[in-house]
């Protein structure tokens, strides 16, 4: 018999002065069996810092992202359906990548743990010349202590300003200062 993921809730207050963006979202979000919880509040702070800023704009979606190789942790299309976002969480493949900058407007990555390092230096000079890829690194022991929130029904609130990045659920809160490892040519 196959294990089934497990469903978290997710009360999420964005307060993002870097891009004045202040909404609340409600989140309904799959922990696959292979995924830890790191991984999924990785996913959720991805979610609060590329949620669109308005109504006006299509929704930030979560996609299969673990069990589907074409399809990424986190997407938005536009009115038509042109794919606008899309946001990996993890250590993806040059290939994916690749494939991701020719489907997509806009890709981010949010790397994490203990081995991001050692992957980032083997595609580092590969991946430059993907002129709309974004790739961040959190720090290994802040992405830990931010698995540290994770429930099945949580409530967080999302502060950023200059960079940096607070996460508490109103009892712990977690900073973390995302290391830009490639940022898209303008």
């Amino acid at each position: 018999m196959a294990l089934k993921s497990t469903v978290y809730k997710v009360a999420l207050q964005v307060a993002d002065m870097d891009r004045s963006h202040y909404r609340n979202h409600a989140l309904t979000l799959a922990l696959h069996p292979s995924e830890t919880e790191e991984r999924l509040m990785v996913r959720v702070l991805a979610h609060a810092l590329n949620a669109p800023g308005d109504d006006t704009e299509t929704p930030l979606l979560p996609a299969r992202g673990l069990s589907a190789t074409d399809e990424p942790d986190l997407w938005q299309h536009d009115r038509t359906g042109a794919l606008l976002q899309w946001i990996e969480v993890g250590q993806p493949d040059e290939r994916r990548l690749a494939r991701a900058c020719a489907r997509s407007e806009r890709v981010v990555v949010y790397a994490y743990a203990g081995s991001a390092a050692i992957w980032w230096k083997g595609l580092e000079n590969r991946l430059a010349r993907l002129q709309n890829l974004a790739v961040w690194q959190l720090d290994a022991a802040a992405s830990r202590e931010l698995a540290g929130l994770a429930r099945r029904a949580m409530q967080l609130q999302v502060t950023v300003q200059d960079g940096a990045i607070w996460v508490g659920d109103g009892e712990r809160t977690v900073e973390l200062q995302p290391q830009a490892l490639l940022a898209p040519a303008r």
